[in-house]
């Protein structure tokens, strides 16, 4: 599977197209709907995969439904289980502590987890915002200690990291309470 990052908008939310053969899926399609659209030309959209619904994060969403015709994925219509779009199989993992519809797709084939603003390369994202909450944000990071160290985590904003380094230097991670 090949990633190809878009960073859009004014807080440079990276967007994200995957691609196997040609078929591609959207993650958070936050802004600049032009520039997410250049990288879809000759290519089969099978759907919009969403982490979380903050404006940041959905910006271009309605101009992708309206020209490609495809379905949006998000908490609304995903359970906590295995899916497979096309060429594409990932699993569904509730990550709410930034916002209460955080949700976190695992592609276990390609060691990749496409997490929104779950987690940030040595920090986590906020809890403050309207549906945050610390003690959300604590369950989600236990819950997903247990995935494998070498997975590689696509957050929202910033640079991708790994799960292993995560564990071993972000503070969020470790046991205590840094709220």
């Amino acid at each position: 599977m090949k990633v190809d990052i878009v960073k859009v908008g004014s807080l440079m939310c990276n967007c994200y197209i995957l691609d196997i053969d040609n078929f591609v899926l959207v993650i958070d399609p936050g802004d600049e709907y032009e520039k997410i659209k250049n990288k879809l030309d000759n290519k089969k959209v099978l759907g919009v995969l969403i982490t979380h619904h903050h404006f940041d994060h959905v910006g271009a969403l309605d101009k992708i439904l309206e020209d490609y015709k495809v379905k949006v994925y998000d908490i609304n219509n995903l359970l906590e289980q295995d899916y497979e779009i096309g060429p594409f199989k990932f699993q569904v993992i509730y990550t709410k502590g930034h916002s209460n519809d955080s949700i976190t797709y695992y592609f276990k084939e390609d060691k990749c987890m496409f997490v929104g603003d779950f987690i940030f390369l040595d920090s986590v994202g906020r809890v403050d915002l309207e549906g945050g909450s610390k003690v959300e944000m604590k369950n989600s990071l236990d819950k997903i200690k247990k995935y494998d160290d070498n997975t590689i985590v696509y957050p929202g904003h910033g640079l991708s990291t790994t799960l292993g380094y995560e564990k071993k230097n972000n503070l969020y991670f470790q046991e205590g309470d840094l709220w």
